[in-house]
């Protein structure tokens, strides 16, 4: 039995950043201790994934793994940190570390990995409706956008 929050009870405590996270997440938020072992997996995700959209317009820098600048796995590293996980610190690390999935089996939360010739160059944490939120590259800044390629691969966080 999964114990579920109320919303109109968590927006009394929740600030308006929390709020629009909710919104653009739209996962259903777990009590404590109330979630079986299968889906408390999937807590962590939606977490990592709620951090993520968080850190919307925060800077890339080289390297940088946060909290207010980041790189593509630094920014997924950062999200799983917060959700209680722990990930390697790169791109092809995480990758290495996941348990891949097939297109059909992603979910929210789950990182998607951009490939060039079974290298990966690119990590984001996927957020529904074929978008991710990512830190692209120098000059631009973390944002949710449409996945741009066929040549992804899907992970799990375990």
């Amino acid at each position: 039995m999964t114990a579920q929050i109320h919303v109109p009870s968590l927006l009394s405590r929740a600030g308006a950043v929390s709020v629009l996270t909710l919104a653009a997440v739209s996962v259903p938020l777990l009590a404590p201790g109330g979630a079986p072992e299968a889906q408390a997996a999937t807590s962590h995700a939606a977490k990592a994934l709620s951090t993520a959209a968080a850190k919307k317009g925060a800077p890339y820098a080289y390297g940088a793994t946060g909290p207010s600048r980041f790189d593509c796995s630094g920014l997924t590293l950062y999200s799983y940190k917060k959700a209680g996980k722990s990930l390697p610190r790169t791109a092809q690390q995480q990758y290495n570390k996941t348990r891949h999935l097939s297109t059909s089996g992603r979910q929210k939360g789950d990182l998607v990995f951009f490939h060039r010739g079974g290298s990966v160059y690119h990590v984001g944490i996927y957020a529904g409706q074929n978008k991710i939120w990512h830190s692209p590259k120098s000059g631009a800044v973390v944002r949710l956008e449409k996945i741009w390629s066929k040549s992804v691969y899907y992970g799990r966080v375990r």
